[in-house]
């Protein structure tokens, strides 16, 4: 688990211009906090580093991969993402 700082700070990258962004990670954060190793919160952050747009078009399934994140690690998480 990672430390409250930690988290609170992740709690403020996932707050989005769009809200249907905010929505998701909003429910992500709140149901996998616990299971969030530093792999995986990397991981997070190389998406959070997206636009919004660029970001819901993944979360939504519009696209599979973008340039920027093409690793397998980061279909996982969305997996993940998308079953929150």
């Amino acid at each position: 688990m990672i430390p409250d700082v930690e988290f609170r700070r992740l709690q403020w990258r996932c707050r989005r211009g769009l809200l249907e962004n905010d929505l998701v990670l909003q429910k992500f954060l709140a149901a996998r906090r616990d299971s969030l190793d530093d792999g995986k919160l990397s991981t997070l952050n190389d998406l959070l580093a997206l636009d919004d747009n660029s970001l819901w078009d993944l979360l939504s399934g519009r696209v599979q991969s973008v340039p920027e994140c093409p690793e397998p690690r980061h279909h996982e998480m969305l997996e993940w993402l998308r079953a929150c």
